[in-house]
C-alpha cells in the first residue's frame, strides 16, 4: 500500500511538473529522482518517454535506458533529436549497446552506427561480428589491465587516471606487454597491499576465464560456480579481448529463462513482450506446436480405432480411458519439466543419463503404485456400494478384473510417462537441439498415445479368455 502511495504521488508530481513547462524544473526533478523511479514514470506515461529521458543529464539518462525494455528502447530512439540519441549511444557501455543494436532491422543499425564517435562505433561494429549467442556479444572493452612489474602504486595513480571510464574497478586484470592474461586481482587486495610491492608479487595465478566464443549459457554457469562479479574474456592465444559482469550474465539468465518456460508451454519463443507481439506474429508462434500436437492426438484415435472390438465387449473400459491417458501425461510432464530445468541450472549433465533414468524408474514405479491403488480402492469402495443397492452395477462380477486392469495399467503408463518425460530433453541436448523444446504438451501427447496402447494390452492379459 505504502508503494502504491509514493508511486501516485510521484506521478502527480511528474505531471504538476510537467504541465508548468518549465524545463529546468522538470530536469532537476528528473535528476533526483532513483534510476528505477524514472523507468517507472516512463512506463506509466509512455506518451512523455522520450521527453521524460531528454530532461535527464546524459549519465542519468543512460543509466535509466540500460534497464528499459527493448521495445522502449527503440520508440525512444526514435523519438529523441538525433544529436540526444548519438549522445546516448556513445555513452551506452559496449556491451549494453551491443544488446540494444543486436535485435534492431540491419537498416537501422546502420544509421544508429553513423551517429557513433570513430572509437565506439570500431567496438561495436567489432561484438557485433561474434555469434549472437556468445560471450563475445557480452564482453564490455572497458575494464583496467596493468603489468606485473608495475608497483602497487603505479597501479593505484593508474586506477585513478582511467577507472571513471571503466565498466567496473572491482577486479583489475594484469597483462604482459603483448596484452596476453596473466592474472586478475581483485581491488581489496590492491587496497591492502604495501605500495612499494610489485603485482607479480600479489597475484596468485589462480583465475577463471571466458572464451570469447563460449555460449553465453556457460557465462552463466561459470558465475554462477565461482561467486564472481566479473570475468576476462580471452582469444584461443589468450589475448586479453574484454570482461563480462555479473549483470550483463544476469539479463541473458533471464532471457534464457523467459524463453525455455515459453518453450516448455508448447510455443516458440517471442521476441517481444505478450502485449507488443503483432497478433499475427503471435498466432504464428503458437500455430506450429498446434498443429503438430494435434496431428500426433490422430494416434490416439488410431490407437483406439485397433482396439475397438475389445471396446465393444468391454464398454467399461472406456470409463478409464481419460483417467489412464491424464496420468500418464501429467507424470511424463512432471519430469520433463524437473529435468528440464535442472539441466538449465546445470545441475543434470548428458552424462548424468544413467542416474536420472535410474531414479525415474523408481519414481514412476512408486508413483504408479500410489495411483493404481487408488484406482482400485475406488472401483472395490463402487463395488462395496453397489452391493448394497445404493448404485447401479455396472462392474457385474468380474470387479477384480477391472481393478487389476486399472491398477497394472496405471503403474505401466505413469513409470512410461515418467521415463519419456526425463529421457527426451536429455536425447534432445545430445542431438545439439534445446531441450525446452521437450514441452510438457509435447510429452503428454507422446504419452497419451503409447498409454492407451499399454492400457489395452493390460486388459487383454487380466481378461483374455473372460471378458475378452
Amino acid at each position: 500500500m505504502t508503494v502504491e502511495i509514493e508511486n501516485t504521488s510521484l506521478n502527480d508530481e511528474f505531471l504538476d511538473k510537467l504541465q508548468k513547462g518549465d524545463r529546468l524544473v522538470l530536469h532537476e526533478f528528473l535528476d533526483d529522482q532513483n534510476i528505477s523511479d524514472v523507468a517507472e514514470l516512463i512506463y506509466e506515461f509512455p506518451e512523455h518517454e522520450g521527453e521524460i529521458l531528454g530532461n535527464l543529464s546524459i549519465h542519468r539518462a543512460i543509466s535509466t535506458f540500460k534497464i528499459l525494455e527493448f521495445q522502449t528502447q527503440k520508440r525512444i530512439t526514435q523519438e529523441l533529436s538525433p544529436s540526444k540519441t548519438a549522445e546516448l549511444l556513445n555513452g551506452l557501455p559496449a556491451d549494453d549497446r551491443t544488446s540494444f543494436l543486436e535485435d534492431l532491422p540491419s537498416e537501422v543499425v546502420k544509421e544508429l552506427i553513423k551517429m557513433l564517435d570513430p572509437d565506439e562505433r570500431k567496438i561495436t561494429l567489432s561484438l557485433l561480428g561474434y555469434p549472437e549467442s556468445s560471450v563475445g556479444r557480452l564482453m564490455t572493452p572497458d575494464y583496467i589491465a596493468v603489468q606485473k612489474d608495475w608497483t602497487i602504486r603505479q597501479v593505484i595513480r593508474h586506477i585513478r587516471d582511467v577507472g571513471k571510464d571503466s565498466e567496473t574497478i572491482d577486479v583489475i586484470y594484469v597483462v604482459d606487454e603483448k596484452g596476453v592474461f596473466i592474472d586478475d586481482i581483485k581491488i581489496r587486495e590492491i587496497i591492502l597491499a604495501d605500495p612499494d610491492k610489485k603485482v607479480e608479487d600479489v597475484i596468485d595465478n589462480r583465475f577463471v576465464f571466458l572464451n570469447v566464443n563460449d555460449d553465453q549459457e556457460t557465462a552463466n554457469l561459470a558465475f554462477k560456480m565461482n561467486n564472481r562479479m566479473a570475468l576476462p574474456v580471452l582469444d584461443p592465444n589468450k589475448i586479453l579481448l574484454g570482461i563480462v559482469t555479473i549483470d550483463d550474465v544476469l539479463w541473458v539468465a533471464t532471457e534464457e529463462f523467459t524463453e525455455d518456460i515459453q518453450k516448455i508451454g508448447g510455443t516458440e519463443a517471442l521476441d517481444y513482450p505478450y502485449l507488443e507481439t503483432p497478433f499475427f506474429q503471435l498466432i504464428r508462434k503458437r500455430v506450429g506446436w498446434l498443429i503438430i500436437l494435434f496431428l500426433s492426438e490422430m494416434l490416439t484415435a488410431t490407437a483406439m480405432a485397433y482396439y475397438n472390438d475389445e471396446l465393444g465387449k468391454v464398454l467399461i473400459l472406456t470409463n478409464f480411458i481419460p483417467l489412464i491417458m491424464s496420468s500418464g501425461g501429467n507424470s511424463g510432464s512432471q519430469a520433463s519439466t524437473l529435468i528440464i530445468q535442472a539441466m538449465a541450472l546445470g545441475e543434470v549433465t548428458l552424462v548424468d543419463w544413467w542416474r536420472v533414468m535410474r531414479r525415474e524408474i523408481l519414481s514412476g514405479f512408486m508413483l504408479g503404485s500410489i495411483l493404481g491403488l487408488i484406482g482400485f480402492t475406488r472401483i472395490f469402495v463402487w463395488h462395496l456400494l453397489m452391493v448394497h443397492g445404493i448404485f447401479k452395477d455396472i462392474y457385474k462380477p468380474h470387479w477384480e478384473l477391472i481393478g487389476l486392469t486399472v491398477s497394472f495399467a496405471l503403474i505401466g503408463v505413469v513409470l512410461w510417462g515418467t521415463l519419456t518425460g526425463s529421457m527426451l530433453p536429455i536425447i534432445l541436448k545430445k542431438l545439439g537441439a534445446d531441450p525446452a523444446s521437450s514441452s510438457a504438451p509435447f510429452v503428454a501427447t507422446l504419452v497419451d498415445v503409447t498409454g492407451l496402447i499399454i492400457y489395452f494390452n493390460v486388459a487383454l492379459f487380466f481378461m483374455k479368455g473372460i471378458l475378452l
